[in-house]
């Protein structure tokens, strides 16, 4: 149990098969990420098939997290697949023509962004290396000025970090998707481009609609409306995504690192696991080893405590994905020791709730140099609260539901059972003894029950 820091590790072609899957839940991943970005349907389905297969004949949960595409939103084509030159200062249209544009306007094909945009809101393109102002709106075009950026080109992504878009959640391609997954059983739906908490809101009625199962939402943080919102976004969701990757497009990248830290004390005190994603070990998509700043970036995910790590191209494209995560695992693992050996005592933090139960559990804990606490896991709350106050000490959640041990693979600390016998007789010892722990306090959390008892 020296990992409390767990991995979400993005499943694509390099790691796709039994064999190679295998090997990297064997090293440390706790949960598979699906990108319907890419592949969708049947391709996925057959993957999830594997996961399940392997986390059955590891004996050991392992969930599956679905990451819907949203609304992407990219510019139309051009005359030609050349490159078109821009001028800083110069004028450029956006429109709602089809006609390919000519170096001086182009479409934009939703017309939802053209109803949004405002003048002085800014569009950024080709992941921020154009910034264009917008001076005028009208029905249907919107005239900007070039600050920066010098060539632009057919179907760039862009983004809107000043406009409230009023843009579906889901699109028809999300809610296809969607429908999909939903047959496969999921652990986690990540929704993309998340701006407000009804977002949230919309995408649990389409679950809830098709299925009695507790599928957990992940909201993804890219947008700097949801940072704005992010207290509002938590209390909706079930776990937050920091997805630094479009967010360092839309804020200020040297403001990243405090975003994220805001966004982490935010779900804490609102008892919401968050996961930090985007280029943890990106140079591995080529490379044997990391960077020196990717293992400082990795190692810092522990030291603030996040609950999970992510990986990305690293493990969907790169050259060797068992490699990635046996590398994320030892960074994690020596880590979240080094945390706990210099403990600053979350448990206790200033803003936490002075008569928090699970405040009362990790202090117990703390006080007893208790070995473990057990909880008795009919949902996640129990286990996934008392991990926010980041006790230091293994939490073993015994469940008699396989989606609940599933979905308490995200949380940090927490180590779950499936095990329907040890959770109708209570067994906590024997729990105790499948983590090696063969003497020493534990603290028992059986519903409303909590109690201090030995194990010897």
């Amino acid at each position: 149990m020296n990992k409390v820091t767990k991995i979400i590790a993005s499943i694509g072609p390099s790691c796709s098969d039994k064999k190679t899957l295998s090997k990297m839940i064997a090293g440390g991943v706790n949960i598979c990420r699906l990108n319907f970005s890419h592949d969708t349907g049947n391709t996925q389905g057959k993957k999830i098939d594997t996961i399940r297969k392997i986390s059955h004949d590891l004996g050991m949960p392992v969930a599956i997290m679905i990451d819907l595409q949203g609304p992407k939103h990219r510019i139309g084509n051009f005359q030609t697949e050349d490159k078109y030159k821009l001028t800083p200062g110069q004028k450029f249209t956006f429109d709602d023509d089809s006609t390919p544009g000519d170096g001086t306007r182009v479409q934009l094909p939703d017309s939802d962004v053209l109803k949004s945009l405002r003048p002085g809101e800014r569009i950024l393109l080709n992941d921020g290396k154009i910034e264009m102002q917008v001076d005028e709106v009208n029905k249907h075009s919107a005239t900007a000025t070039v600050i920066r950026g010098t060539e632009i080109w057919s179907r760039r992504g862009f983004n809107l970090p000043d406009t409230n878009l009023e843009t579906p959640i889901l699109t028809d391609k999300d809610r296809a998707d969607l429908e999909y997954a939903i047959t496969k059983s999921p652990d986690f739906v990540a929704v993309s481009f998340v701006q407000r908490a009804t977002d949230i809101a919309t995408v649990r009625d389409f679950i809830t609609e098709r299925t009695s199962a507790p599928i957990k939402i992940v909201a993804k943080i890219e947008r700097m409306n949801a940072v704005e919102n992010i207290s509002d976004i938590a209390s909706a969701a079930d776990a937050i995504m920091i997805a630094r990757g479009d967010l360092a497009i839309e804020a200020p990248f040297e403001q990243v690192p405090a975003i994220s830290r805001h966004i982490i004390r935010e779900c804490r005190k609102l008892n919401r696991p968050v996961i930090m994603a985007t280029q943890m070990l990106s140079s591995m998509v080529d490379n044997e080893f990391p960077t020196r700043a990717e293992i400082s970036d990795v190692a810092n995910a522990a030291y603030l405590r996040t609950d999970s790590a992510m990986t990305s191209e690293e493990t969907t494209i790169g050259q060797n994905p068992v490699n990635v995560i046996e590398t994320m695992a030892k960074i994690l693992s020596f880590s979240d020791n080094d945390a706990i050996a210099n403990p600053y005592d979350w448990s206790r933090a200033s803003d936490m709730p002075e008569n928090d139960w699970s405040r009362s559990v990790s202090s117990m804990a703390y006080l007893n140099k208790a070995a473990a606490i057990i909880v008795f896991a009919r949902d996640t709350d129990a286990a996934t609260q008392i991990s926010c106050r980041r006790p230091d000490i293994p939490i073993i959640a015994i469940c008699n539901d396989e989606i609940i041990a599933n979905q308490l693979c995200l949380p940090r600390g927490v180590f779950p059972i499936f095990n329907t016998q040890l959770f109708a007789t209570r067994d906590a010892f024997n729990a105790a003894r499948i983590f090696g722990i063969n003497n020493g306090k534990l603290v028992i959390v059986d519903e409303e029950k909590v109690s201090l008892r030995t194990v010897e």
